[in-house]
């Protein structure tokens, strides 16, 4: 009996040592692997902050002796969640600012305003997120009010989509803006001669950049905040467009002290010291950060009416929209991008911009190819137009809760035939087979389980409309759970080492009580994140 005890003992302690060490050993109810086939296992290994097995949890406890065993039974696991176009650096310094996000009138604004800068001392007062559509009186406001509130401090205001603001007196003196001043690819609005405040575009970006910046504590400061915010709701991996190379610059260094760890493809925007820091010197690339696009502008955006039309807005009869790049530059810098081997990404939102960019980008790609220029948004397209996009295989980097957030007066701006052919999202992912969906925030709110209900049901959260919007170009729960892990990192050239939970890959995932695929459509926007992951090791635990 002795004998038989020993033998028993001595085979568990030979087959202990005879498995292979690892990090961690994972079950859970479901891992969603997002592989080729879309297989589920319900385990996972990790080494090394990498994906190093899936399969059963049996099987793999066999084979490994984990430091951490983690029973999540119950749960549902993902790859870590990616936003393939966003403001990251805008909405962490926006932290700052006053947020008028969902005000039902100017006057609300103005009580915002006032009751936070009573008693504060400032340089400047900002605020971001109005959006005059949500009003009463959808039309843009003047700013009498605001001059005498804030008579001698600048004020400036961004609507949501960034492309238009609201300027005091002070702020238009501070930036040489008067009744005779002419920007081009902007405009300046007035009424009976006399200056409104409110500066579109081109004109919207001078005072902007009039705006004093942070110092470089206080940037620090921000982006570790927004960096937990996006954590929370499960974003591993971001795209932020349009960075100038000091900020990238900070990116690199907060990365290699570990104070930033979130993985951020950079695409550089579009001036000569960008340029000539990084795209003439070939594609930066590390763990973390990925520097291999530029990020231009074709036109203005819907919401403000600064969108470019093939014609009229249906609601302003006189007016197309702008182009706010000229097609020389755009061709210009189109021309050096291909030279250097970076991907191009514009913004288009008008079927007019749209088509010269598809034409632009033609003339440089010849064929279907594997350099994956990007139009973002591609929001309005012209029917004969869609064909280009796989023609040349071009992608469109869409983002579902512009959808959702415009339905209610998209109409309006274009017609009821033209809006056939606004936010066509499963139209658009035929073109090639895939395509990847963001948020543009904070133009959006930061959370893609927002963007994945978007996809899917086409409502807002009030179940809105009550068949849903244009659902023809909904997406499918895979095609939206892909848009956000495997094709996002596609379209950074990153899919052989994120997007999914496969061999060899980070260890990037995200946890949720709920099931995306399985929960209730009317539920699907309230699934929250419980922890997220990124090489292993927990950054985020609700």
């Amino acid at each position: 009996m002795k004998k038989i005890i020993y033998l028993i003992v001595m085979i568990t302690i030979l087959s202990s040592c005879s498995k292979e060490k690892v990090d961690l050993l994972i079950k859970a109810e479901r891992i969603y692997t997002v592989d080729e086939s879309f297989s589920i296992v319900e385990a996972m290994v990790i080494k090394d902050g990498k994906i190093y097995d899936t399969g059963t949890y049996n099987d793999l406890s066999e084979k490994y002796e984990a430091n951490e065993d983690l029973n999540l039974s119950g749960k549902f696991i993902y790859p870590g969640l990616i936003d393939p176009h966003c403001h990251f650096y805008g909405y962490c310094m926006g932290l700052q600012y006053a947020d008028l996000t969902g005000t039902k009138s100017f006057d609300e604004i103005l009580k915002i305003l006032s009751e936070r800068y009573k008693n504060e001392g400032i340089a400047w007062i900002k605020g971001h997120g109005w959006d005059q559509n949500d009003w009463e009186i959808k039309e843009f406001p003047d700013n009498t009010k605001l001059n005498e509130l804030f008579p001698s401090t600048p004020v400036i205001l961004t609507r949501i989509d960034g492309h238009a603001v609201i300027a005091n007196a002070k702020a238009l003196e501070l930036a040489g803006i008067d009744e005779n001043t002419k920007i081009e690819g902007g405009k300046i609005l007035q009424k009976n001669g006399k200056l409104t405040g409110v500066l579109i575009d081109n004109a919207a970006d001078r005072l902007k950049e009039l705006t004093p910046d942070n110092s470089i504590e206080q940037k620090i400061k921000y982006l570790i905040e927004g960096q937990q915010n996006c954590f929370s709701v499960g974003l591993t991996s971001l795209s932020d467009a349009g960075l100038e190379s000091n900020i990238i610059e900070l990116y690199d260094s907060l990365h290699k002290s570990r104070d930033l760890k979130m993985r951020i493809y950079a695409m550089v925007a579009m001036n000569e010291e960008n340029i000539e820091k990084y795209v003439k010197k070939g594609i930066y690339k590390t763990n973390y950060l990925n520097v291999r696009s530029i990020k231009l502008y074709s036109d203005g955006a819907l919401g403000s009416r600064g969108a470019c039309l093939l014609e009229s807005y249906s609601d302003d009869p006189n007016n197309k929209g702008l182009i706010v790049t000229s097609p020389e530059e755009l061709r210009n810098y189109c021309k050096i991008a291909y030279d250097n081997n970076y991907q191009v990404a514009t913004h288009c939102i008008g079927d007019s911009a749209n088509r010269l960019i598809l034409n632009i980008y033609s003339e440089f790609l010849k064929t279907r190819n594997n350099l994956r220029w990007r139009i973002e948004h591609s929001q309005v397209i012209n029917e004969k137009d869609f064909e280009l996009f796989g023609k040349y295989s071009i992608i469109p980097c869409i983002q579902t809760t512009h959808a959702t957030s415009d339905m209610y007066w998209a109409e309006k701006r274009l017609g009821k035939e033209r809006v056939k052919n606004a936010y066509p999202y499963q139209e658009l992912l035929q073109q090639n087979g895939w395509i990847p969906n963001g948020s543009d925030f904070p133009i959006e709110n930061i959370n893609p389980i927002y963007g994945f209900y978007s996809a899917v049901v086409r409502k807002d959260f009030e179940n809105y409309p009550k068949n849903g919007f244009q659902t023809e170009n909904a997406l499918t729960r895979e095609q939206a759970l892909r848009a956000m892990t495997i094709w996002a990192a596609k379209s950074s050239f990153e899919e052989n080492e994120k997007g999914s939970i496969e061999k060899g890959k980070f260890a990037d995932f995200v946890v949720t009580d709920k099931d995306l695929m399985d929960e209730k459509e009317q539920n699907l926007y309230k699934i929250k994140i419980s922890k997220t992951f990124i090489n292993g090791e927990k950054v985020y635990e609700n």
